[in-house]
């Protein structure tokens, strides 16, 4: 039995065939990872059940495999049901536990996108790759689970899950939002809820905007996009619509909770450093029956004047101790937005002008 072998040339994109090898007399191949050395190189073939599942792990345009090429040194191809990797032991290694975690993810019918490939390379060296937990998922009926790209961001769903008020605390672009208001979608499509609230206090970000135009809706509409556009991506902009039309859906500024009970309901309080201490009390003290906080922001990003106290940094200082109600806390390594987000983050760290 023969075995082609690929090997990329210097210019992405272009793949040659370098080679014919033979693997060793007798090799059985079903399930197991098989060795072929070939200039002073080997290649791990790591045969998987589903070509398909091989197909998409690949990514558009073999992005994933590109991505995991550029990371390790190494040089993979994925013919038919098997992916190769050729490169040194060690390489070698942790490229195919990536591989091997990407396809475990698939075939329980998980996402596994360009991002989440990113997020599994940037551990590598610093620990194992840890198969992503079960429990750690965020279900949808009808829709692909959402997926943890980092440990914290385990961390946050299972503290959603087991605490009645979370705390979601760190930069930008470490998927606090978007946890939070999938989430919440999540309880409300499973029917665990019957409303999904989320607020943001309505302050600007170091700019005077003045008066907007519209009605209710198209004056708030701009401060609460990023929600917005999270429940478009977890729910469908379709269903979105309908559940805001019937009222199950709620966006709206954080002053307008004042007087309410919450109840029955997941409800989002999102960019809480720009909330008072007097706002933040104001709304945590509505929380009702059979009801669920996530409180997001980053402290260190207050558009607050310089004499007001933030209530999110108040609200960790004085409440967390308490039964019930639990604290997630990010750093600059969980960023899933691009990766010079995170080296920006720690650039403006160390700035102390």
């Amino acid at each position: 039995m023969r075995a082609h072998f690929f090997r990329c040339c210097p210019h992405r994109g272009h793949r040659h065939i370098l080679d014919l090898i033979s693997p060793a007399p007798g090799l059985a191949l079903a399930g197991k990872t098989h060795y072929f050395t070939h200039m002073g190189r080997q290649t791990d073939i790591l045969e998987f059940n589903d070509p398909g599942l091989v197909r998409r792990l690949c990514g558009p345009n073999h992005a994933n495999l590109a991505l995991i090429e550029d990371a390790f040194d190494v040089y993979v191809e994925a013919p038919g049901s098997s992916v190769h990797i050729n490169g040194d032991a060690a390489t070698r290694a942790q490229a195919g536990e990536i591989v091997r975690e990407i396809y475990q993810r698939l075939e329980r019918g998980w996402p596994c996108l360009i991002g989440d490939v990113r997020a599994l390379v940037s551990v590598v060296g610093k620990d194992r790759v840890r198969a992503a937990a079960v429990d750690a998922i965020i279900p949808f009926p009808r829709r692909a689970p959402i997926v943890p790209k980092t440990p914290r961001q385990e961390n946050m769903i299972r503290m959603l899950r087991d605490q009645v008020i979370t705390f979601g605390v760190g930069p930008a672009g470490t998927g606090k939002t978007f946890l939070a208001t999938a989430y919440g979608a999540s309880m409300l499509a499973r029917g665990e809820v019957t409303r999904f609230i989320a607020c943001r206090p309505a302050v600007e970000a170091g700019e005077k905007l003045g008066f907007l135009p519209g009605d209710f809706n198209e004056k708030v509409d701009p401060y609460m996009q990023p929600i917005w556009d999270s429940l478009n991506v977890v729910l469908g902009r379709d269903e979105v619509e309908r559940r805001r039309g019937s009222g199950e859906i709620e966006v709206l500024p954080l002053a307008f909770m004042r007087g309410r009970t919450l109840s029955d309901a997941f409800v989002m309080v999102d960019e809480a450093q720009n909330a008072t201490v007097a706002q933040m009390k104001m709304l945590l003290t509505r929380l009702g029956e059979r009801a669920k906080y996530a409180v997001t922001g980053d402290p260190g990003q207050s558009d607050l004047p310089h004499d007001t106290g933030s209530g999110l940094s108040h609200a960790l200082c004085t409440l967390t101790a308490i039964k019930g109600i639990g604290t997630c806390t990010f750093a600059a390594d969980d960023v899933v937005r691009h990766p010079l987000v995170s080296k920006i983050i720690n650039a403006y760290g160390k700035d102390r002008h």
